[in-house]
């Protein structure tokens, strides 16, 4: 590389991370307003049901019922006498991102009527849907303690490196959700397609099915697909008392921080034409 390439390089940026930093800093001031849509986000998911906040535990467990009845009861097939266990894992952690980067592409479009009428950093919504769908995994987790009881399965040391994988987790679909609620302003065809290629991710990933059930040829796959890594994690600690594999994780964060930061600077770049799309 030439010097005055790297300059330019150099000097670009230079540009990016001040932005990131002045943009940053108006998010934290707005650290209200993130709050009131965390807050307003749980209430809002359930608020005409019957039975209100017991869904965020009886949905997952519903869903990992069906999949069971279809995989084990219809199909005959399954991954052995922990199948279950391994389903509900996997379930749970999946309805985390699904539900995430299916709510973050409307978390700007849907608030359009505020952001209209108040200057404020628009990177707030889509960070507040992740912050909101966090604390849904949370209670979720608690059928993954219930479904331990009944498989009589004890997890071991390893369950201490549970919060390490759902922070990088929550930086992954962090760095997901800022882009999709980008383009989803501009672009309004993202939410449909999003429910196709989301379903599409759902069974190249190893959710109901086991890896052992892939030819080898295929098994590349696999390996770039970062919620093969996140789901054999959960895994890992919780059934297998296992160590995760921490270098897959490690690059999934350092990808996800570079994408935060380079969205980031889009959004500050782009707040104007934000409000002239909505």
């Amino acid at each position: 590389m030439k010097p005055d390439h790297k300059k330019i390089l150099k000097r670009k940026l230079t540009t990016l991370l001040q932005e990131d930093r002045e943009y940053f800093r108006e998010i934290l001031k707005r650290k209200d307003l993130i709050i009131y849509l965390v807050i307003s986000g749980l209430k809002s998911q359930h608020k005409n049901s019957f039975l209100g906040y017991f869904w965020w535990l009886l949905d997952p467990l519903l869903g990992a019922l069906v999949y069971y009845f279809v995989v084990v009861i219809i199909f005959k097939r399954g991954g052995g006498g922990d199948y279950g266990l391994y389903l509900i894992v996997g379930m749970i952690v999946w309805r985390w991102m699904s539900a995430t980067i299916t709510t973050a592409s409307r978390s700007i479009v849907s608030k359009s009527g505020i952001i209209t009428q108040v200057c404020l950093p628009k990177a707030n919504f889509p960070i507040g849907t992740v912050l909101s769908q966090l604390i849904n995994f949370c209670f979720a987790l608690l059928v993954i303690a219930v479904f331990l009881v009944i498989f009589k399965t004890r997890p071991g040391i390893t369950i201490l490196w549970l919060p390490f994988i759902m922070f990088v987790q929550f930086f992954f679909l962090m760095a997901l959700s800022l882009l999709i609620a980008f383009f989803s302003v501009f672009i309004r065809d993202v939410e449909y397609l999003l429910k196709h290629l989301t379903q599409l991710w759902f069974f190249m990933s190893p959710v109901i099915w086991t890896v052992e059930r892939i030819p080898e040829r295929f098994r590349w796959l696999l390996a770039i697909n970062p919620m093969t890594h996140f789901l054999a994690s959960y895994r890992n600690i919780i059934m297998y008392q296992s160590m995760p594999d921490f270098f897959p994780l490690v690059i999934i964060f350092a990808l996800s921080l570079i994408f935060i930061s380079w969205m980031i600077y889009h959004y500050s770049c782009y707040e104007h034409k934000i409000i002239k799309a909505l």
